[in-house]
């Protein structure tokens, strides 16, 4: 197995341990080091299935990319739908964090090419620029 295919370790043992510590009354589980390489192993073989199947579902709707609904609908065929409305969740929920990131990056962007623009149009009437330098 190559190393590029396999999970962060670090990772693996957060999301058991935060998994496990909401099941448990113990609160702090310890996990075995075989353990947690089982789980790494077990997620990375789930996740090449997943994969190959929603792959398989976008190459026979004549497409080469994979979308979300290919794997939605990848779980369906794998008879795993009982993660399908959490995971639709999740995505919804990261799409609205990510559509507010982009919309503060663009309302930046905009005002620099505004800023831009302005300049230009000093330098084209003569005016001095906005640095201080009177060119």
């Amino acid at each position: 197995m190559a190393e590029t295919e396999d999970l962060p370790k670090t990772i693996v043992r957060r999301v058991v341990k935060d998994k496990l510590s909401t099941c448990s009354d113990d609160g702090d589980i310890a996990v075995h080091k075989d353990a947690l390489l089982a789980f790494s192993e077990s997620a990375r073989i789930f996740i090449h299935y997943l994969s190959a199947t929603a792959n398989d579902i976008c190459r026979e709707s004549k497409r080469q990319i994979i979308n979300a609904e290919d794997v939605f609908k990848a779980l369906e065929e794998t008879e795993f739908t009982e993660f399908v409305s959490p995971l639709k969740a999740s995505l919804e929920e990261f799409r609205k964090k990510n559509a507010g990131k982009k919309a503060a990056v663009s309302k930046g962007k905009g005002d620099e090419k505004g800023n831009e623009k302005k300049k230009k149009r000093k330098l084209e009437k003569g005016e001095p620029s906005d640095k201080g330098d009177d060119q």
